[in-house]
């Protein structure tokens, strides 16, 4: 009786595998912020190829969250089944050596390989992702050492987990992401995980892989540095790179995530390469007189083409421009040319926040030109948005903006019946095709520019100055734009949905 009593407590009580308890935390701890610091670059190293969209983020959220549960289930069902000391060391090194390899795999595959992209990038953070979930339940199957306390020792290393993973979040977006490359954030932490896994191994003489995986940290540095995709600079937002014009000394292109969003001629800004800013400057340079000086305000900044071009054109213009990229600013000033003299002031802020500070009746023109990568800020294109630009403009003032939109247009639709919503007269300017004034044709998307004011739109002479730049691009008013624009949503700040509408595929440029 007695017997057969001592095996089954001795059968029911968990083992005593001596991990202390600051080792387990600390392990529980580094191992859920790992989580969420691969989760949040692996967004960023994404963006370039699949655009910053709410879809790339879902997806990305997604495959962490299945992750997370995959290794937390299997990590402790292998632990109840095999000795968890001989599981810690393979999970940390095999993680590490695969966040250290994600940048050089990532960019190879989408230059060479782009049809196994989304395959790819799923495993590169499905494994690291489902080793280091494992952890938790390795660890507290360690530290399980009596039944009456089963509740605590989970409860804490659970909480401590939390923790971690709140920790990785707020250190990646506030701090690591604005002062490191994310190669550099990746191999780091990959090099961190095998350190890991080899103090762990030295402390429980267990698994004997961490030379080989400390090798492959070491590839993967080094790939990293002759894979594709390179940038000349890493901000908070983009892959920045300036390429110079080879048929234009002082022309430069400037390239963000791997799409060419702004043309800067260094020394004639009056030079206008994308067609695109050729209709803006013709749209303003005929709604308001020749030479006359204007208060301007700009949602988005790239190369600051068109504010470089007011300040050519009209002396005394001042241009307040607000781009949330702080690193895109320093490389218009380090690399493009502005000058503090150009009249130009740059903040590097949220444009809806920015437009908020902004005097009621204090600008004559705002333009519109916002964009990451392929995406739209939604924020900027609701009804509420836009009465808030109408707030800010003079009686007479204009607005004028750069849409992007292939396919059916869904989104430009949207766009322009939320500014007649809006202003009291709306025109869109395009190719004939595109905007509904030439049916035998097929629609190809790409740029339009849509201009909103309270004031009559001046539709010949927007066309003369169109003509005169050789845009072969029209302008749809009336019943034209209304028959154009249909049905279409209204945008607002409680139902936007732009990424559903916006297919932002083909040839494209954006500032």
């Amino acid at each position: 009786m007695t017997g057969s009593s001592s095996s089954s407590v001795a059968e029911g009580t968990p083992g005593n595998y001596g991990l202390g308890s600051r080792a387990a935390a600390a392990l529980v701890f580094g191992s859920s912020a790992a989580v969420l610091v691969v989760e949040i670059v692996a967004l960023r190293l994404l963006a370039p190829y699949l655009g910053l969209t709410l879809e790339t983020s879902t997806m990305v959220i997604g495959i962490a969250l299945t992750a997370i549960a995959v290794g937390s289930w299997l990590g402790g069902r292998i632990a109840d089944q095999v000795n968890p000391r001989r599981l810690l060391g393979p999970s940390l090194g095999v993680s590490g050596a695969v966040v250290a390899l994600t940048p050089a795999v990532l960019r190879t595959t989408a230059e060479w390989a782009p049809a196994v992209l989304l395959l790819i990038a799923s495993l590169t953070i499905l494994v690291p992702g489902a080793l280091l979930s494992a952890v938790t339940p390795i660890v507290t199957k360690l530290r399980l050492t009596s039944l009456a306390e089963t509740g605590t020792v989970v409860g804490r290393l659970s909480g401590v987990g939390t923790v971690g993973a709140i920790v990785g979040t707020v250190l990646t977006g506030f701090v690591l992401v604005s002062r490191l490359p994310v190669s550099g954030i990746l191999i780091g932490l990959g090099t961190l995980l095998v350190v890991g896994a080899a103090l762990v191994e030295w402390r429980t003489r267990g698994w004997t892989g961490t030379p080989v995986l400390a090798l492959v940290v070491m590839a993967g540095g080094l790939a990293t540095t002759v894979a594709p995709g390179g940038c000349d600079t890493e901000t908070k937002y983009h892959c920045v790179r300036v390429v110079a014009d080879p048929d234009r000394g002082s022309g430069r292109t400037l390239v963000l995530d791997g799409l060419r969003h702004s043309y800067v001629d260094v020394n004639d800004p009056t030079f206008l390469e994308f067609e695109y800013v050729r209709a803006i400057a013709s749209v303003v340079d005929a709604a308001f007189p020749e030479g006359e000086p204007l208060a301007a305000y700009h949602l988005g900044g790239g190369g600051l083409t068109f504010p470089r071009y007011l300040a050519a054109t009209r002396p005394g213009t001042r241009s307040l421009v607000s781009e949330i990229d702080s690193g895109v600013v320093r490389v218009n000033r380090d690399q493009l040319g502005l000058s503090s003299e150009a009249g130009i002031d740059v903040r590097a802020e949220d444009g809806r926040l920015g437009l908020r500070r902004l005097d009621t009746g204090s600008r004559d023109l705002v333009v519109g030109d916002a964009f990451g990568g392929v995406s739209v800020p939604w924020h900027l294109t609701t009804v509420e948005a836009m009465t808030d630009i109408r707030r800010v403009l003079t009686e007479d003032g204009l607005y004028v903006a750069n849409l992007i939109d292939h396919g059916d247009l869904a989104f430009a639709r949207a766009e322009v019946a939320t500014l007649g919503e809006t202003f009291a007269h709306v025109a869109l300017v395009g190719e004939p095709t595109d905007i509904g004034l030439d049916r035998t044709g097929t629609p190809e998307g790409g740029n339009l520019v849509v201009l909103a004011s309270n004031r009559p739109v001046e539709v010949r002479a927007i066309q003369n100055a169109l003509d005169a730049r050789q845009t072969g691009w029209k302008i749809a008013t009336g019943d034209d734009l209304t028959s154009w624009t249909g049905d279409a949503q209204l945008l607002t700040d409680d139902y936007a949905p732009v990424d559903q509408l916006l297919q932002p595929y083909g040839p494209r440029s954006s500032r």
